[in-house]
């Protein structure tokens, strides 16, 4: 009796998943890196390759309350590692924004996971505008003042 069997057909379908979710989060990682932020081309896609990889396990699980679990702690660890690029400096805080789409990007990885590739898509194409467009906005309302 073996301890363990390796499914060539499950290898490959989480091998799809991973790339899947490392693929949609660099969207973000490109405009975050494109503007020089403290997170960029590396940071996005591990969060999404590893919140996606947590959530495969999870849904190995068949109790919905440990899938549940699993997602939570890694929704709050991401929230830490979005914690991490807030920086506050002589009363002005930055970093949220990047903060935010590094927690959009475990999003991402966490769809996937769950095979919802439809609103995997639908947050990386959003949170790609959301940063590019309001961007902008404030770079404009920037130069204004």
């Amino acid at each position: 009796m073996a301890l363990f069997s390796i499914d060539p057909y499950e290898i490959m379908t989480n091998l799809i998943q991973l790339f899947t979710a490392l693929i949609l989060s660099m969207t973000v990682a490109f405009e975050r890196e494109s503007e020089s932020k403290s997170a960029g081309l590396r940071t996005f896609p591990l969060v999404s390759l590893a919140a996606c990889a947590f959530t495969i396990l999870a849904t190995s699980f068949g109790d919905a309350n440990a899938q549940a679990k699993m997602v939570s702690g890694v929704i709050t660890g991401i929230g830490f590692i979005g914690g991490g690029a807030i920086l506050k400096s002589s009363g002005k805080v930055s970093g949220t924004s990047t903060a935010a789409a590094i927690w959009s990007t475990g999003a991402i990885g966490i769809a996937v996971g769950f095979g919802r590739i439809e609103i995997a898509i639908v947050i990386s194409v959003v949170a790609y505008c959301t940063l590019k467009v309001f961007g902008a906005i404030k770079e404009n309302q920037s130069e204004a003042d």
